[in-house]
């Protein structure tokens, strides 16, 4: 189970966020001004890598805008990770640490499908061995997650990563929630109930 450190990060996840947002095709503002709105975290089997899912909300536009950003904490580089990378923060407890677009992240993308098919429960953002029972999750096939991981493709509103037979779509700006369908992640939000976050697309 996962341990939240009570510690300071240098620079702070907020600001690295900021800084690499407007890199991205689906982000919709131009100087983001963004705070927290919530997320939960997985764990890593081996216990190596922090995943976690922020929500974050932009008010740098006329309009409020939510999006998620899934992020991986690494003690080491990833391997091919480059095009990845945020960034580094020194942890006040676990020094320097390697921050991830999770969606690139093999350990992520594999936790995903877990959680996906039941074998693993979505864990509390800032609570140590906690479950979070907000995160409701529709369950997919496991036959249909299960396998190779592909390269994640960025699309105008989302990331899909090809998995096993399906295809696991990150929802960037999530939307209200569809239950339902091969399988699917929701979570509240401060914009609304519940949000989508994740759903399993088959053809």
């Amino acid at each position: 189970m996962a341990v939240i450190h009570q510690t300071t990060v240098t620079p702070a996840k907020l600001d690295i966020v900021a800084a690499w947002l407007p890199s991205r095709q689906w982000y919709q503002g131009a100087i983001p001004q963004i705070h927290k709105a919530g997320g939960f975290r997985l764990d890593d089997p081996a216990g190596e890598v922090g995943i976690e899912f922020m929500l974050f909300v932009d008010d740098s536009g006329a309009d409020q805008v939510l999006y998620q950003v899934p992020l991986t904490y690494r003690g080491a580089p990833l391997p091919g990770g480059d095009s990845a990378l945020l960034g580094t923060a020194e942890h006040g407890v676990l020094g320097r640490r390697w921050i991830y677009d999770a969606t690139r992240d093999p350990v992520a993308i594999g936790a995903i499908g877990a959680l996906l098919t039941g074998r693993t429960r979505a864990q509390a953002q800032s609570l140590s061995d906690t479950t979070d029972p907000t995160v409701m999750v529709t369950q997919a096939e496991r036959k249909l997650v299960d396998g190779d991981i592909g390269i994640g493709v960025d699309g105008v509103a989302h990331t899909d990563v090809p998995l096993g037979f399906a295809v696991v779509r990150f929802h960037r700006s999530p939307t209200a929630v569809r239950l339902g369908g091969a399988g699917s992640v929701s979570a509240p939000s401060v914009l609304g109930p519940v949000v989508e976050l994740i759903t399993v697309l088959t053809d």
